[in-house]
């Protein structure tokens, strides 16, 4: 077994080659099987040609996609792993294992010498041995991104049997991407995405790859936003604009919400349906159509194209070729032809000076209103009592710089001397928070990170720290709800601080604390706010 020297790296990875012009990346997706069965050998063939060949520049190997059980990435990815002509990128998603383990595959990825890491929350399970498995979701991808910041920086470990004795362990040199999703409906739906990014950046994310559209104004807006809110400081990030080749029942699948955060409208189905009764069955159309968005995102000023869809070498090659004669200006008029929106979707820019493009101005109506306090009336007005009840408690009780922070923590330090006394706070804090709130009984509590809305009863993936990608015109991937992030973004409105939405530190759930009172882990600084003091 090939190991490498991870203390000395010899290059910056995937973050430097993005940095270095137009770079072309393709998805290979791993198989469920034996490593030298079919599916498989087709995979690390297609990885090989692409290193041969010389126009791409990183594979990227897929994490259980599709929450379905596949061989892991770096089983298939170490064959490419010793070449200098191409980056390889591993996949790693939240959804299957819990902290202890996401940290065990990072040391044996680094032990390996792979040091590309796309950070995913994950798709939720759909199959499994035996039937659908259970997610785990312990972290998500924004704690991922910390894991590996502070792995990168030389974890500090406690000493088995030694209470005090804390020792560093070795650096890694990952370089951490990450993913967002700006083809969303609704105005919330769409902006947490935005601020879930840059919470990733704040952490460590080094690089982005955004989710799969067929929206070549979102696509630009996502680098007016980057340029808006970052450019000053230096700070914008390499990123990959995603394409997935359609073929016509690639389309139909996506057009029935087959992958979640993936939107195809009844337009895009009909033309690919209409495409494909052509002799080639619409492969000449489906090329030309991803040529034309890979001519979009280098326009827009994109790092890269992140190519996936059931491709050959010679395939993705002819597609390149089609892109590269699209030169200039040309690529406004390549974005005329892709602008297969949702229904009455919420766009951040007004448009631009070209179809299906967005200009460096803030959407009118939504910069007229931005961070502005509703009426009295209109606060008054709304209908969650939960949320008036939890924003009292957060900022008169519980918050640690509230006025009766300390006195009650005081009050709860006596109560803890007796057992029976401990219980009945208890039992009084679940009297309230249950019916109000969902409560689980989580011992560490992120109602006041999420607008009042429990995570534990209301967010099948537990996302503590911003929304995850798979959202259904504002519905939950697996719920027949709307996401707590959404109606979060949509009640902090009111107030006028939708904007400091996840501005908090990586929250992560302290299990031991699970069937204890939050309210005294809060006053005892038990629990995740104690941490981030």
């Amino acid at each position: 077994m090939a190991t490498h020297d991870v203390s000395n790296p010899v290059a910056s990875g995937l973050t430097d080659r993005l940095s270095d012009g137009f770079s072309v990346a393709i998805e290979i997706e791993t198989s469920r099987g034996l490593a030298m069965e079919e599916g498989a050998r087709h995979s690390v063939d297609l990885a090989k040609d692409a290193a041969e060949g010389g126009r791409v520049d990183a594979v990227c190997f897929t994490d259980n996609p599709g929450g379905n059980p596949h061989i892991t990435p770096e089983t298939l990815g170490r064959e490419l792993l010793d070449r200098n002509d191409i980056e390889v990128v591993i996949n790693l998603s939240c959804k299957d294992y819990n902290r202890n383990s996401l940290e065990g595959r990072l040391w044996s990825l680094s032990s390996l010498g792979f040091q590309n890491i796309l950070c995913l929350s994950g798709d939720y399970p759909i199959t499994g041995f035996s039937g659908q498995a259970q997610p785990v979701f312990d972290t998500d991808s924004v704690g991922l991104i910390e894991m590996i910041r502070r792995m990168n920086e030389g974890l500090r470990v406690t000493l088995p049997g030694r209470r005090n004795a804390e020792t560093a362990l070795g650096r890694t040199t990952f370089h951490p991407g990450s993913a967002v999703n700006p083809f969303k409906l609704h105005e919330g739906e769409y902006l947490t995405q935005l601020y879930k990014m840059d919470f990733k950046m704040r952490t460590g994310a080094e690089w982005f790859v955004s989710q799969i559209g067929y929206d070549a104004r979102k696509h630009h807006e996502l680098i007016r936003y980057l340029n808006w809110k970052h450019s000053e400081n230096g700070t914008i990030p390499p990123i990959l604009g995603s394409i997935y080749v359609l073929s016509a029942p690639a389309a139909r699948f996506f057009g029935r919400w087959g992958i979640p955060g993936v939107a195809v409208n009844s337009d895009l189905v009909e033309v690919a349906n209409s495409a494909a009764k052509s002799k080639d069955r619409g492969r000449a159309f489906f090329n030309e159509l991803a040529a034309k968005q890979i001519a979009v995102l280098r326009g827009c000023g994109y790092s890269g194209v992140y190519l996936s869809g059931r491709l050959t070498y010679k395939r993705i090659e002819q597609i390149l070729d089609i892109a590269d004669d699209i030169k200039g200006d040309a690529w406004k008029d390549a974005a005329a032809d892709i602008g297969y929106s949702q229904p009455d979707e919420f766009y951040l820019f007004e448009p631009g000076d070209s179809p299906n493009t967005a200009s460096d101005e803030l959407n009118r109506e939504y910069s007229q209103r931005r961070g502005k306090r509703a009426s009295f009336l209109r606060r008054a007005m709304h209908p969650d009592l939960a949320y008036r009840v939890g924003r009292f408690g957060k900022h008169f009780i519980f918050d640690h710089n509230a006025p009766a922070f300390k006195p009650s923590a005081a009050i709860y330090r006596q109560i803890e001397k007796s057992k029976v006394a401990t219980k009945a706070a208890h039992a009084a804090e679940q009297m309230m928070k249950v019916p109000l709130y969902g409560c689980r009984d989580c011992g560490d509590c992120s109602l006041p990170d999420i607008a009042e809305l429990c995570p534990e009863s209301q967010c099948v993936k537990n996302q503590r720290n911003g929304p995850c990608g798979g959202t259904r015109a504002g519905k939950c991937e697996i719920l027949d709800k709307d996401c707590i992030y959404l109606r979060a973004y949509n009640t902090l409105k009111l107030y006028g601080e939708e904007e400091e939405m996840l501005q908090h530190p990586v929250v992560f759930k302290d299990s031991s604390l699970q069937g204890t009172a939050s309210w005294a882990n809060t006053f005892a600084k038990r629990d995740h706010y104690g941490d981030s003091d």
